[in-house]
This record gives C-alpha cells, sequence and structure tokens, in this order.
C-alpha cells in the first residue's frame, strides 16, 4: 500500500467545524473530502475520537458510499454516468473505450496520476445521454471520439 502524505490540520478543522452538529459524520466526510480530495485512512480514527464513534463506524460509512475515495485523485476527475438512460444510449460500450483508453477500471486513477475514473449514477443530463463529467464540466452525448477530444482538452489545462 502506498502512504500519502495527508494534511492532519485541514482533516482537524473541518472536524471542528461540523463536528457539533447533528448527524456530523456525513459532513465532515465530505467536507474533508472536498478540502483534500478524498478522505485518508489515518484520519479514520480522528473523525471517530471526535464524534464518539468506532473506527469499524466510520470506515463502514466511507466504504458504503462509493463518492468517498481513500486515495487522492488524479490531477482530472472523471465521473462516467452509468443511470438507465446512458445505459440505454450505449454507455456499456463507451465506459469499455473509456477504461481501455486510460488503462484503468472505476475508482483507479492512471499511472500518470492525470485522471481518476468514477462510476455516478445519473448526472442529470438523460436527454444527451450517454453523459460523463470532467472535474464537474458535463458532456452529453459523448462517442469514443468526442470522448478522445474532452481527453486532450483535459490535458491541456495547466
Amino acid at each position: 500500500m502506498t502512504q500519502h502524505v495527508w494534511d492532519k490540520s485541514a482533516v482537524t478543522r473541518v472536524i471542528a467545524e461540523l463536528q457539533d452538529q447533528p448527524g456530523a459524520l456525513l459532513p465532515i466526510l465530505h467536507g474533508i473530502q472536498d478540502s483534500l480530495g478524498y478522505i485518508p485512512p489515518d484520519s479514520v480514527p480522528l473523525i471517530a475520537s471526535a464524534l464518539n464513534l468506532s473506527r469499524a463506524e466510520v470506515h463502514g460509512v466511507i466504504t458504503f458510499y462509493h463518492y468517498f475515495r481513500d486515495t487522492p485523485p488524479g490531477k482530472h476527475t472523471l465521473h462516467l454516468c452509468r443511470a438507465e438512460s446512458c445505459q440505454s444510449m450505449g454507455s456499456a460500450s463507451l465506459e469499455k473505450y473509456v477504461k481501455e483508453k486510460l488503462g484503468v477500471g472505476f475508482h483507479e486513477t492512471t499511472a500518470d496520476g492525470q485522471f481518476s475514473l468514477e462510476p455516478v449514477y445519473c448526472l442529470g443530463n438523460c436527454a444527451c445521454s450517454p453523459a460523463l463529467t470532467v472535474d464537474g464540466e458535463i458532456y452529453g452525448r459523448v462517442t469514443p471520439q468526442r470522448f478522445d477530444e474532452i481527453l486532450e482538452e483535459a490535458r491541456g489545462q495547466a
């Protein structure tokens, strides 16, 4: 397992800001992921202690929701829609192409650290299926050729 340097002060700041609100665990996990891009495994004991929960309870929530990641994301995060509308418009073949093109599966990051691939279950862009996002920007009617263009656009960003 690769060890990553993580910002403990960012984690403790998020915990301190949110720990007193009802149902604080999910807001804290979102806050940490928004701040660092992922939830460092070493932050689980800090979260558990602050909320008087077991480490297993915190870990269980992190692993239950596919949105949360426990490794740093790539420079760009790509969410590929797998909902019904996108499936009916060919997202399965697009998914196969994207995985082959990037050389990664879902929840993985390319070897060069440029792209992380994540599944998502509806982007609300059903009229333009199949859809995906790159760093939050949505693209519709994505074909393999359009995906290649989107990928090059993302690579060209500084």
